[in-house]
């Protein structure tokens, strides 16, 4: 179900010093927009959205196994739960063999690496929602048309010993041996970097313009158990600032590294800790907006630019839309609700600060059915075991420039330029 990527380039960047904090000059990764969850028509691709329901429990399910292996306890209220499957019907979807589906909107936030020296080029989707590296290996007979990363080609290639193991909706279990490597990205080297190059790739993914995922999470949720990308850099004192940062947009979308990119936003960053427990960007305190209400409050929430739309737990996504006029249920099972497509709809975030606001645009899935005045949310009520917590993704992070920083385990927002 997935189209070509437009190609991407790195370029090198450097940062003004408009913003009170201090940040060292960084480099930035250009990238591929993400699909959305509405056809070329306006209406909600329901099935495609079930299916990213099922990737996104089962994500955030394989997050709480590690952060359990890792850790030895998980925050209370969250909860481990059975991986979820789709139907037959929607797995044949998944592979893109449904006619229905939208090619020409089917694109990820993806960006190049090399990997090994002398350096095999890949197509990586950077993940906030996870920490690890993984890559066709060229033992995998099911990646066909995949970048495919071979040990024996490279000089600082080491195995290591355990698998990494990855679940996915067609309930496929994608795994592989581990490795260490040298990886490069946007120029920045870390050397002995954990990865693993995967032998059997699912359906779910075969058709996807990437070929794999860097993780920039923190090291609690990973399945390796290993140092993430972004944190080697750090170590290895190949960045100056331990921070980076997202612009999400139709177009300009960029990744930096190290720093800001201050041509992107406006003003100063708002900073907010994050709950440190968990291995997320997990700022806290925040309050949903529905024009001069504030439906819920004191919730935490992940901000996660591996997951398409939001979630919250489904009393209080009930709690957010019955402050929203002419809403109803639309989906019970998935937690999707829909409104009139003409109301003038402001809703937004806030940690104790600014507001920040969700466009209409970015909010609406599209319309219920052709010819009906509803619209599909893009907040919906799902139960993926992290109690009351919420999940913001691109639906949310598409509205601000969203910075990561591992210096102040804050993750901070700014008005986009």
């Amino acid at each position: 179900m997935f189209c070509k990527v437009t190609l991407v380039f790195v370029v090198l960047a450097l940062l003004a010093t408009a913003n009170p904090v201090v940040h060292a000059p960084g480099v930035s990764v250009a990238l591929g927009e993400r699909s959305t969850l509405t056809r070329a028509d306006g209406i909600f691709d329901h099935e495609k959205a079930i299916l990213h329901n099922i990737k996104t429990h089962n994500k955030y399910q394989k997050n709480l196994r590690n952060l359990l292996a890792n850790k030895g306890s998980l925050p209370e209220g969250w909860e481990i739960k059975e991986f979820r499957t789709a139907s037959a019907a929607l797995q044949k979807r998944d592979t893109g063999s449904d006619p229905l589906t939208d090619q020409d909107d089917d694109v990820l936030w993806t960006g190049p690496i090399s990997i090994g020296i002398p350096g095999q080029p890949f197509v990586i989707n950077f993940d906030t929602g996870s920490s690890d590296l993984w890559v066709p290996s060229s033992s995998c007979s099911s990646c066909g048309g995949k970048h495919m990363y071979k040990a024996s080609s490279s000089s600082t290639s080491s195995k290591k010993d355990g698998t990494f193991s990855i679940k996915y909706a067609d309930n496929s279990t994608v795994s592989g041996p581990i490795y260490t490597d040298t990886v490069t990205v946007a120029g920045l080297t870390v050397t002995n970097q954990y990865l693993s190059p995967v032998t059997t790739l699912s359906s779910a993914f075969q058709s996807n313009p990437a070929d794999g995922i860097l993780g920039l999470a923190y090291p609690a949720v990973s399945n390796l158990n290993a140092t993430p990308v972004f944190n080697a850099l750090i170590d290895q004192g190949k960045v100056s600032a331990g921070e980076f940062a997202f612009k999400l947009a139709s177009s300009g979308s960029e990744l930096f590294l190290g720093g800001t990119d201050t041509s992107k936003y406006t003003g100063s960053i708002e900073f907010h800790d994050i709950d440190q427990s968990t291995g997320f960007w997990q700022p806290t305190s925040a309050k949903s907006v529905v024009g001069s209400k504030n439906p819920n409050t004191d919730f935490e929430t992940v901000i996660d630019s591996g997951t398409t739309i939001m979630y919250g737990p489904p009393s209080a996504v009930k709690t957010f839309y019955a402050a929203v006029s002419g809403s109803r249920l639309y989906d019970s099972e998935e937690g999707y609700y829909s409104y009139p497509c003409n109301s003038p709809l402001t809703v937004g975030f806030n940690w104790g600060g600014k507001t920040w606001d969700v466009t209409s645009a970015n909010f609406n899935l599209g319309r219920t059915h052709q010819g009906s005045s509803q619209c599909v949310g893009a907040l919906a009520g799902q139960d993926i075991g992290l109690g009351s917590v919420w999940l913001l993704g691109d639906s949310f992070m598409k509205n601000v420039y969203t910075v990561f920083s591992f210096d102040q385990n804050a993750v901070g927002f700014a008005a986009l330029a």
